[in-house]
């Protein structure tokens, strides 16, 4: 199975994500093709991505969690901010979350650390708290939602609680893809 492990957005949020997602359509001329939006409702913020795992590796995944959220306290951490990933032409286009948040990027390195232990890969890249907003296929479409998205650099779209973390199963679809919880842990 495909996994993850990811904090949820609140309601107010995802509604928040969902206009400005509209206000980006509007401003920007490009096929519907060249970009995949990303449902607001299916929104997170991975803290690790394992990708596929055997089966009963889940629940020494689903244990991990447990024992790493038990060690945390819940928290605060703001939304705001449109940045993109790639250079000149954007790849993915997203919200930041959290990217000052000291108490989140302890959470995930705490969490990749005992992965890791277990025989996880850690992660090579900086985390980069984010809620992605659409993934690019166009080039063109990339640069031009690069330009939109500039008026956004400031934007703030509020604060939320990080008060548990998730195990999700993937499942890829041709609509797009379906999470399923296996298991949910509360921040102390």
């Amino acid at each position: 199975m495909r996994c993850f492990i990811a904090i949820d957005i609140d309601e107010q949020i995802k509604k928040c994500l969902g206009n400005l997602q509209s206000q980006l359509q509007a401003k920007v001329d490009i096929r519907k093709s060249d970009v995949k939006w990303v449902s607001p409702e299916a929104t997170h913020l991975t803290l690790k991505f394992l990708g596929e795992i055997k089966d009963e590796q889940a629940v020494e995944v689903c244990n991990i969690t447990k024992d790493v959220a038990s060690r945390h306290k819940n928290f605060d951490l703001a939304v705001e901010s449109v940045g993109h990933f790639g250079g000149r032409s954007a790849r993915v286009l997203w919200v930041g979350a959290g990217q000052d948040c000291s108490n989140l990027l302890q959470l995930q390195q705490d969490l990749d650390a005992e992965l890791a232990t277990a025989g996880w890969p850690k992660e090579t890249r900086k985390f980069a708290g984010h809620l992605t907003l659409c993934r690019i296929r166009n080039p063109k479409a990339g640069v031009k939602l690069v330009q939109a998205a500039r008026e956004y650099e400031n934007l703030k779209l509020g604060i939320m609680s990080a008060d548990s973390v998730c195990v999700y199963e993937s499942q890829l679809m041709p609509k797009g893809p379906i999470y399923t919880a296996l298991g949910r842990y509360d921040l102390q």
